[in-house]
């Protein structure tokens, strides 16, 4: 089946918004830029940055300062956010969404706000804000660019719960592996996990202490209205941080634990290596004593010397056993 040709380059969709009502209405693919933006109410614009024309058409839209237009064709994995009176611009975390499946990798959303435009971009597929489309279509009932960004907060925030509950269970099979000392590999299995957990947890605080800038800056350096959605977006921030802090306190000490398993192993094995070393050194002794090639050895000339050699290798492995059994290493 082949796509529809679109009119607006990159565009991944578009949604227009009624002004009264916040009635979600989607927009043709063969829509220009100049049809909807002539339209009453607002646009969400959600473009794809594979497309090497986006950041002319970014250039081009009203209301993009410098600061929004770096903040959307920008590459950078790094969580920021910028409010001024004319328009809110920054860098969210997200995951990326396979086309089968969804994936624990860090993604990164890029967004502009201004009073009748809503843009958004991404260089790869993203969970939260096609959650956040479909949530959005479903109810229908958006009043302003604001709360689209809202909405995708709230999304991220779900995903995120979502993502905590996967990794406890995969956290609890290891910590049978662990504590039933099943024969796995479970470091193998755990850095993974702790790795996404690591990184959402510092793109986390990044973003939250982002938020509380904003809301302590002067009402007359931000847009209307978004120090009560700031301050909402930071509680649920600030909720899923605490989450994924457990969960990482959780992971730290499953990496403890495995260490321990792993150091009481090496513990063991060295244990029998040095025991065997024990009762092997005193043979080698009389052998090597008998096998030395001088003159007047003793039972050299002797019937049944090697006899009495060893009854001296197995008097050697009994005084052994008999020391370390005094000096309670066995």
């Amino acid at each position: 089946m082949e796509l529809p040709e679109t009119r607006i380059p990159g565009l991944v969709w578009a949604h227009l918004f009624a002004p009264e009502t916040g009635s979600c209405q989607r927009v043709p693919p063969a829509s220009t830029i100049q049809e909807l933006l002539a339209q009453d109410g607002f646009v969400w614009l959600h473009l794809g940055l594979s497309d090497a024309r986006v950041p002319a058409l970014i250039a081009g839209l009203p209301g993009i300062t410098t600061d929004a237009y770096q903040a959307l064709i920008s590459r950078d994995a790094h969580a920021s956010l910028s409010a001024t009176r004319e328009v809110i611009c920054g860098t969210l975390v997200d995951f990326q969404r396979d086309f089968d499946e969804m994936s624990s990798e860090i993604g990164w959303l890029h967004f502009a706000v201004t009073d009748k435009l809503i843009v958004t971009t991404r260089l790869h597929p993203l969970r939260s804000i096609d959650q956040a489309r479909a949530t959005i279509e479903k109810s229908g009932r958006i009043n302003s660019p604001l709360n689209v960004l809202g909405a995708l907060v709230t999304e991220f925030q779900r995903t995120v719960v979502t993502l905590v509950h996967e990794i406890n269970e995969e956290l609890n099979l290891i910590e049978d592996y662990v504590y039933e000392d099943a024969e796995k590999d479970e470091t193998r299995k755990l850095a993974p996990a702790r790795r996404t957990i690591v990184k959402l947890h510092r793109h986390l605080r990044t973003e939250l202490a982002l938020l509380r800038r904003v809301t302590t800056a002067d009402e007359d350096e931000i847009p209307d209205g978004f120090d009560d959605i700031a301050r909402q977006l930071s509680d649920r921030i600030e909720t899923v941080e605490r989450d994924v802090s457990s969960l990482q306190e959780r992971a730290r000490l499953l990496h403890e634990d495995i260490d321990s398993k792993a150091t009481r192993q090496t513990n063991r094995h060295l244990y029998i290596l040095s025991i065997l070393t024990a009762f092997l050194m005193p043979p080698t002794l009389v052998t090597g004593f008998f096998g030395m090639n001088t003159g007047n050895l003793p039972f050299a000339e002797t019937d049944g010397g090697t006899v009495f050699a060893t009854i001296f290798i197995l008097i050697s492995i009994g005084l052994a056993w008999w020391l370390l059994r005094r000096f309670r290493i066995l």
